[in-house]
């Protein structure tokens, strides 16, 4: 069925028309009628991939309206991955050079197919699609709308700030180059530091000398920097600032490695989603243009309800889903030591007393230092004594006679968290 509010599912529920299909998030499922007997108009997704986050928003769309009706941000454990490959890789080299026991090498023997990613940037790729699937399965998705682009190369390839008729009639004003500069300086001004500001694209080379609009000509820098800089060249602005200087004539030779690798993954995205479902194509330029007209603030989960072409955006939503990639777990049953020698034996199963760790559960304890309702994700112990992570923090030491399995681990762990800056609007 069509997303519902939160009282209608309570009304459903206590009329016994529908069960709760799963907590988190919380799905209920219809027992009264088919989908055949059904007319639902269907929802769209929106996707904002990232390297760090990936923000989902589901809308429906009406005459170019989109109303939110539920967001999701996806964190990813990218670093994470590629710091356990870079791990193994030099266990592997340390054992090959001391002449132990090893695994013979395999890059000789063997080729990369096309298209192929390393696991880090793959892992950002699976995941997304994952949640895409999962979304489909509990909502009637018809259509996905994904940033295939962050920054249209057009604007970028022109050599100046494109406005008004310039550029399809001045739909985005220059935004896909504000968009490149916010990415490659960190939304920070070059020459104090500022983030918490507003920031006005500066030329390091002024044009009143020469300087050009090509964006290796263009830095951020606040307000009170720029009116203090003026038309003064960045060498005679920051000659009392050696350090500040080279970093800024550094920072503006300096490629954007880390934008060019989400770059990658956002096509390796779009096939695969388009794969499954209609999927629809957009640039990040384009989506802050829709998000400032809206006037609403910067998030990855706002940013994905501004994808793609839209007219006006009429509600959000107030609450968002964190979904952090937890994982399931390792295959390794020994803990190395900074050499790569074992030196904690784990046990040889992940289950005890019908739980495993990462399992949603709910412990009741009716007396002691623990006492209270504690729900959250469990980490399971041999002894029975297990560790509840809850939003307060976590509650160590309660015994498994008190917990209830409310949904098996899924591999990722979940938090609630009230959208910045956002109020529920009709």
């Amino acid at each position: 069925m069509q997303p519902c509010t939160s009282a209608r599912a309570r009304k459903l529920l206590a009329k016994g028309r529908a069960v709760v299909h799963r907590l988190t998030p919380f799905t209920i499922r219809l027992k009264d009628r088919t989908v055949t007997e059904s007319e639902v108009d269907g929802v769209e997704v929106g996707i904002d991939p990232g390297s760090k986050h990936t923000g989902i928003a589901m809308f429906t769309t009406r005459a170019g309206e989109r109303r939110g009706r539920f967001s999701l941000q996806l964190d990813h454990r990218g670093a994470q991955i590629k710091k356990k490959m870079g791990q193994r890789a030099s266990y592997r080299r340390r054992r090959r050079s001391t002449n132990l026991r090893y695994r013979a090498p395999q890059f000789l023997n063997r080729t990369r197919p096309q298209g192929w990613l390393p696991p880090s940037l793959q892992h950002r790729v699976d995941t997304t699609v994952a949640w895409v699937d999962r979304l489909a399965l509990w909502a009637p998705v018809r259509a996905v709308h994904v940033e295939r682009v962050a920054f249209d190369t057009h604007t970028l390839s022109a050599g100046k700030l494109l406005e008004g008729a310039e550029y399809q009639h001045g739909t985005l004003h220059g935004f896909e180059v504000r968009e490149y500069l916010l990415a490659k300086f960190g939304r920070t001004c070059v020459y104090c530091g500022a983030t918490d500001t507003p920031l006005n694209i500066d030329h390091v080379r002024p044009r009143s000398r020469g300087g050009s609009d090509r964006v290796s000509n263009l830095v951020l820098a606040c307000i009170p920097c720029n009116q203090a800089k003026d038309n003064q060249p960045v060498e005679e602005f920051l000659a009392g600032k050696p350090k500040i200087l080279a970093s800024v004539l550094a920072q503006v030779k300096a490629p954007l490695g880390d934008a060019a690798a989400v770059n990658s993954t956002r096509w390796a995205l779009w096939r695969a989603l388009d794969q499954r479902l209609p999927t629809h194509v957009g640039s990040g330029g384009r989506t802050k243009w829709n998000r400032s007209r809206s006037q609403l603030p910067k998030s990855h989960t706002l940013d994905a309800l501004a994808v793609g072409k839209v007219d006006t955006i009429t509600h959000t939503v107030d609450t968002i889903l964190v979904a952090a990639c937890a994982g399931h777990g390792s295959y390794a049953r020994t803990r190395p030591d900074k050499y790569g020698f074992a030196r904690l034996r784990l046990p040889r199963t992940k289950r005890f007393f019908s739980f495993a760790t990462g399992d949603l559960a709910r412990a009741v304890v009716s007396q002691g230092k623990k006492k209270g309702t504690h729900t959250g994700r469990v980490a399971v112990r041999a002894t029975g004594k297990f560790n509840i992570t809850t939003a307060q923090g976590t509650v160590q030491g309660i015994n498994h006679r008190h917990v209830r399995l409310l949904q098996r681990a899924d591999g990722y762990a979940y938090t609630i968290r009230k959208e910045q800056g956002v109020s529920s609007r009709p």
